[in-house]
């Protein structure tokens, strides 16, 4: 068994920070002690990796991604073998994909093309959401079993009527459901029906630039969406966690929800933290790339959507990791915007951007680990074997530079998509070394991973509702 010590480092947790070793054997961490005790320089080791002036921290997890998702008649461009290649670049070691139920099929048909999707072919470890597109009595007889097997939170839709959208009816029903068997409710909370009523309206108006994908898809429309799934949540007796956060308003109904002791969760993802609708209207149908949902808001909400993740109004930050080539795939929806397949690379970037906060002043080194690591492994029962460092935990492990200076560039990045949302972003901070499972997968410059490494993590329920 391979015994590997991290020496001389800042350890940084949710909870701590402290000068200290960190000592694994074998794939996981055993003991920590302060850097120059008796104890830490007593440790022998078959690897030493010196992390002095760099911050030793938990492996990321970033709890939503599409890889390979099919979408208005493409799919997302990264695979398992490549995106969970370049998550691992950015520092990021477990991700939580979307297994998709197609309408008038069983769920474990969808989850049984995910796992064959994935497995033998991830860098990092990985586990799955279930999209329920078609809540019925059979699928709510099965979300008891995929419960038993470590599928623990189900995603469904407000909006996209026809694909995945379910009516209030059926969300009841599957938030009963999870209130009687554990599993989280996710929600993609924007009023659907009313969105098609105005894409259709702007179209027929000679409406077709990406800029108009934000402007249909309003703000009010998501208030008003996470409102009602607050309410259904409450008449169930469920929680209820809302993805991709966009707008002040739908925080403030998070907000008032949690005032009220609700057992309301939310997220929000570093594009709507970072870019804002002067990125869609870019000329020349340069806007296309910054096509998301929910959409990208007018700067003025990234102050709320700062605000809410310090007062843990919003507990985690996910990418929404949806790409799709502006060259080819994004270019479908030339002349109609409605056509742009929505989605936006990010799984490379996450723990960079987030550090770039934390220099910027938003955010605590600390409250940097809780939003990116500890949080979405509780939230998703991954917790303490994933998003942390402690006796016992899986040795995810990132020595971290604070002070390297990097440009985002597509020249460079690792994901499979011919562009950079983040395109000549300036930050501070960048991953020098990645362990998965105790195993280096990075270490500067150099790819050390290997395709399989990852493996399946079943999940506990949420861990905030023990």
């Amino acid at each position: 068994m391979t015994r590997t010590v991290i020496h001389g480092g800042l350890v940084v947790t949710a909870a701590e920070e402290l000068r200290a070793d960190v000592l694994i054997e074998g794939e996981q961490v055993v003991a920590l002690a302060a850097t120059g005790s008796s104890v830490a320089d007593g440790w022998t080791a078959d690897r030493t990796i010196d992390a002095t002036g760099m911050y030793v921290i938990p492996g990321g997890v970033d709890a939503h991604t599409h890889m390979e998702l099919p979408f208005g008649g493409t799919a997302a461009s990264d695979t398992f073998e490549t995106g969970t290649r370049a998550a691992a670049w950015g520092g990021t070691t477990t991700i939580v994909d979307f297994a998709v139920q197609s309408v008038g099929a069983p769920l474990r048909a969808g989850l049984d093309t995910w796992h064959d999707k994935a497995e033998g072919r991830c860098s990092i470890d990985y586990a799955f959401h279930m999209i329920m597109s078609d809540v019925n009595e059979s699928t709510l007889k099965e979300m008891d079993l995929l419960v038993e097997e470590g599928i623990t939170s189900f995603k469904l839709f407000m909006a996209y009527p026809g694909v995945f959208y379910s009516d209030d009816g059926r969300i009841l029903r599957a938030m009963q459901r999870g209130a009687d068997n554990g599993g989280l409710i996710m929600m993609h909370a924007e009023n659907g029906i009313a969105i098609d009523v105005l894409v259709e309206q702007a179209l027929a108006a000679g409406k077709t630039d990406p800029r108009y994908h934000g402007e249909v898809r309003r703000e009010l429309l998501e208030a008003e969406a996470t409102h009602r799934a607050i309410k259904l949540a409450q008449v169930a007796g469920s929680p209820l966690y809302v993805v991709h956060v966009s707008a002040a308003s739908a925080v403030a109904e998070l907000a008032a929800a949690r005032g009220q002791g609700l057992p309301v969760f939310g997220e929000t993802c570093p594009q709507y933290l970072f870019l804002s609708t002067d990125n869609l209207a870019e000329p020349d149908f340069e806007g296309a790339k910054y096509v998301c949902s929910t959409p990208l808001r007018p700067r003025e909400h990234q102050a709320a959507l700062w605000r809410g993740l310090r007062t843990d109004d919003l507990q985690v930050v996910s990418t929404d990791h949806c790409p799709f080539c502006f060259v080819g795939q994004k270019e479908l929806g030339r002349g109609d915007f409605s056509k742009i397949p929505n989605g936006l690379p990010g799984v490379e970037n996450r723990m960079d951007l987030l550090h770039q906060a934390v220099v910027d002043g938003h955010l605590t080194r600390r409250r940097w680990i809780e939003i990116a690591c500890a949080a979405p492994a509780r939230m998703f029962g991954l917790y303490p074997r994933k998003g942390t460092i402690a006796p016992g935990a899986d040795a995810d492990v990132v020595v971290y530079d604070p002070t390297a200076r990097q440009t985002i560039s597509a020249a460079t990045h690792h994901m499979n998509v011919d562009y950079s949302a983040y395109e000549g972003r300036e930050i501070t901070g960048k991953v020098r070394t990645v362990l998965s499972r105790g195993t280096v997968v990075l270490d500067g410059d150099a790819w050390l991973g290997r395709v399989g490494h990852g493996r399946f993590q079943p999940r506990a329920t949420c861990q905030y509702l023990s």
